[in-house]
Formats: C-alpha cells, sequence, structure tokens
C-alpha cells in the first residue's frame, strides 16, 4: 500500500491540465456565467423602465437559436436547394455554407456590455473629442409613434464617428442595431460589435445565397420590432455632399411589409454634422483616381502618429477639441401611414415596381435627412471662403458675411447652429482658429486668406450644407408622423 508509482513529469502536467479544465468546466465557468448573467438581467430590469423603445424579446434570444432559425428559414432552404442545383453541390455542403453567413450576421447582444461598457466608451470618447450638441429633437411627435412599432433611425453618413455619437445620444431611449462594413471583423473588435447589437453586412457581395440570408435576417429583425440604424447613403460621403440612398437595406424591410398585418414601421431622420471630419483628406484622396493606394501598413503608422501627438498635447494641457459635433432628429415617417396616402403595398409588387417605390420612399427620407442636417460654424466659415477664393477678409468682414448666411438659411428653414449673440463672435473666432491650426486658411496684419492648394478641403466642409442652395423642391413627405392628428 506503501508503494510509490513513478511518472513521467509531462504526464503530471498533463493530469494537473486535466483537473483545472475539469474545475473550469465543472466550477468557476457555471459560477461565473450565473454572476454574470445576474447582473444583465439586473441592468435589463432597470434599463427596460425607463426606455422609450424597449428591448425586444428577439434581442435576448439565444444567439444559437436565432441562427438555426435563419439558416433553416424556408425561403433561405429554397434558396439553398437552387444554389445547389445551380452549381451542382450537395445540399450539406451549401447549407454549411449558409449557416457561416448566418453566423456572421446575428449579432450576440449583451445589455449589460451596451449600457455599461459601450455607453460610457461612447460618452467619453464622443466628448473628448467633440463639444456634443442635439440641436432639434421633436419629443411631442415621438410620443404619437405607436410603442409596438420597429423605429428605425435614417442617417446622412459623414464618419465613423458616427456609429459612436448617436449610439451614444439615443442611449437614453433604446437600443440601435446597426449594419456594420467589413471593415470592422477583426478580433477582438468583432466580438465587441456582435456584443453590442450590430450585425457584419458584405456591402459589395454580389452572392445571391448571401443577400437571401441578409434579407431575411433583415425581414426578421424588422418584424420582430429591433430598433436599427442605417445609413441610407450605403457609405461614407466623400466630398461632403449627401449622397443618393442605396435602396437594398431598405428594400429588405419593407418587401414583405404588410400595413394591414405587420407592425408599423418608423423611419426617424438622423442629421449629423462636425466642425472637424476625422477622414476628411483620406475620404477625398479617395476621390483622386491617380493618387496612389496607401497601404495597411502606412494607415496603421499614420493613426498611430496621429493618437501619440494628440496624447502629447493632452499631457502639456495644448490639445484641443475638434469644435462642435451635432445631431438633429427629424420629423418621424410612417411607413404604414405613406401606404395608405400613396395606395402602396410593397409585398405584392412585381421587383421593378417595388423598387421604384421603395426608391420613391428612401429619397422622401434622404430629404427629410437633408433638412436636419446641422448648420455648424466651421461649414459657415468654409462657404464664406469657398464664395471668396481670392479674397482678404478681416474678422469684422467675415462675420458679417456669416451673418448674412445665417439670416439667409433661418429664412430657408435651415437648423442653424444656435448661440448667443455675445458668444458668436468667439465661436467664429474658434472655427476660423481651427482652420489656421490645420493650414487651410493663413493670417497676415489680422486678414484672412484661403490657401488655394486646400480648396478642395475647404470646399468639403461647405458641401455640408450645400443642399439648401439646391434647386427647391416639394420638402412635403407623405407618411409623416407630425401631421397625423393627435
Amino acid at each position: 500500500m506503501a508503494d510509490q508509482i513513478t511518472i513521467s513529469f509531462w504526464v503530471f502536467l498533463l493530469l494537473v491540465a486535466i483537473a483545472l479544465v475539469a474545475i473550469l468546466d465543472r466550477v468557476l465557468i457555471p459560477s461565473t456565467r450565473w454572476f454574470l448573467r445576474r447582473r444583465i438581467n439586473r441592468v435589463i430590469d432597470e434599463i427596460g423602465t425607463r426606455l422609450d423603445i424597449e428591448i425586444r424579446p428577439f434581442q435576448l434570444t439565444k444567439r444559437q437559436v436565432l441562427i438555426d432559425r435563419l439558416a433553416f428559414d424556408p425561403l433561405v432552404i429554397e434558396a439553398v436547394q437552387q444554389y445547389a442545383q445551380e452549381h451542382d453541390m450537395p445540399l450539406e455542403v451549401v447549407q454549411k455554407k449558409v449557416m457561416r453567413y448566418a453566423r456572421e450576421t446575428v449579432p450576440s447582444f449583451n445589455a449589460y456590455l451596451y449600457f455599461r461598457i459601450g455607453y460610457w466608451i461612447a460618452k467619453k470618447v464622443a466628448r473628448l473629442l467633440y463639444r456634443v450638441r442635439v440641436g432639434l429633437i421633436q419629443n411631442e411627435q415621438y410620443t404619437r409613434i405607436d410603442p409596438q412599432s420597429t423605429v428605425v433611425f435614417v442617417m446622412n453618413h459623414r464618419s465613423n464617428m458616427d456609429y459612436i455619437l448617436v449610439a451614444f445620444l439615443a442611449a437614453e431611449r433604446t437600443t440601435l442595431s446597426y449594419a456594420v462594413g467589413e471593415w470592422a471583423k477583426i478580433w477582438p473588435l468583432q466580438m465587441l460589435i456582435r456584443a453590442m447589437g450590430a450585425f457584419f453586412v458584405r456591402r459589395k457581395s454580389g452572392n445571391a445565397l448571401y443577400r437571401r440570408v441578409l434579407e431575411r435576417y433583415i425581414h426578421m429583425a424588422t418584424r420582430e420590432g429591433v430598433c436599427q440604424a442605417v445609413f441610407l447613403e450605403g457609405g461614407l460621403s466623400r466630398d461632403g455632399r449627401l449622397r443618393d440612398p442605396k435602396l437594398g437595406l431598405a428594400d429588405y424591410m419593407l418587401r414583405g411589409f404588410d400595413p394591414d398585418q405587420d407592425r408599423d414601421i418608423v423611419f426617424i431622420p438622423v442629421g449629423i454634422n462636425y466642425d472637424r471630419t476625422l477622414e476628411d483628406r483620406s475620404l477625398l484622396r479617395a476621390l483622386d483616381p491617380e493618387a496612389r493606394k496607401r497601404s495597411g501598413w502606412f494607415v496603421v503608422r499614420t493613426t498611430a502618429r496621429f493618437v501619440a501627438r494628440s496624447l502629447v498635447l493632452m499631457v502639456f494641457s495644448r490639445w484641443h477639441r475638434y469644435g462642435y459635433a451635432c445631431v438633429n432628429f427629424g420629423t418621424p415617417l410612417s411607413a404604414r401611414a405613406y401606404c395608405r396616402e400613396q395606395g402602396v403595398r410593397f409585398s405584392s409588387m412585381p421587383r421593378a415596381e417595388r423598387f421604384s417605390q421603395v426608391e420613391r420612399l428612401c429619397r422622401c427620407v434622404m430629404m427629410a435627412i437633408a433638412d436636419v442636417v446641422p448648420v455648424l460654424p466651421v461649414s459657415l466659415v468654409a462657404k464664406v471662403f469657398v464664395d471668396a477664393m481670392d479674397d482678404a477678409m478681416d474678422i469684422l468682414e467675415i462675420e458679417r458675411r456669416i451673418n448674412r448666411l445665417q439670416n439667409e438659411l433661418a429664412a430657408r428653414g435651415a437648423p442653424v447652429f444656435e448661440v448667443n449673440r455675445s458668444t458668436r463672435a468667439r465661436v467664429i473666432s474658434e472655427a476660423l482658429h481651427m482652420l489656421l491650426l490645420r493650414r487651410m486658411v493663413t493670417e497676415a496684419n489680422g486678414f484672412y486668406r484661403p490657401v488655394p492648394e486646400e480648396q478642395t478641403l475647404m470646399a468639403y466642409y461647405a458641401n455640408a450644407i450645400a443642399q439648401w442652395w439646391e434647386p427647391a423642391v416639394s420638402r412635403e413627405c407623405p407618411g409623416s408622423i407630425g401631421e397625423q392628428p393627435s
């Protein structure tokens, strides 16, 4: 009984590892999971009492259940059979493709991460970089929205900061499910994005099978009432102007919509503008067909240098925020009311006719977005310089021209950024200082002159409000909830 058994040291280590795995699997992991689940449920109970748009059961369903539900959707199965027949492939192989697409698409929403960590990070980052303002918000009209509706925030897309800014500002009202491009599919960023409720989209994929999976997921989420955020332009504005709408995601939401039986889909137009867009030069460079393509290493190196320089300036108290970032929320538009007013039923239309009607609705929404894009100080100063590239102006002349622009815009109903008269001169001076720091403007003997080499960049910021000088069109939008009787 007292005999000893001698084993190799590596066998001993293997036994210790197995024992540790067993302890983790049977004791620590279940305990941790129970602890986290308890915290998540507490957050859901607390947040649910103050959200205007509640968290839907669909968002709290286990991810694997949603993946299976999506992969075995009848229309997806039909697409699998057709794909297998066209490409002469076994059904099992095609089904594996679909499962991969479903796992890639379906998010794994975590309420604790969204409200306790994501919200905190978004708030800190947004306020660190900008003076954040909400210019317009139609509270009295939002109270008329049916709580059971599917709410879709539809925004213009000026910067990748849009995701952070709008999520932060909307967090007191609802959770947002974003469609995120493939740029974010890097570890561990993709895990964080999924946990925040976002889903990935292969924007330029022509794969019919993948598009069917994506369509059915958006259909499921829309029908279950998940609040979504959509950049209707489909990508960042390259020149600062609003782009034509992309119809894909909107069509996925509307193609099966029945105004008599389905829950309403309410589109809320959101206008975003910045005194400085972090990617402005990169976006303008993308418009130059002769520009040499930058390597990934160059992008990483440039970004690291930019962050390091900003940190050094912060340490020496010489760092300044990038001006104002402003978000305006416009008049909600009801898809149900739109269909009834226009005599439209998307679910029963042929594809060509449906696309025509979806485009008409999307252009109407884009017009509503254009009406609420904030008119910020840098946009006004840039507009003044673009209109007088050869002139040298002192601060009083610049202020006089800006006052004239503001009066003109206000007469047209533009959402001009409001400041007190006593602080207007200071705000204009700060906008000028920002342009001086970026070498877009030079100053000599109290006179300011735009730098000709930066004319394109100056026009980028002026273009943010260019829609107010385009030919006048009817700006009435069928289905606007603000026009409904209370």
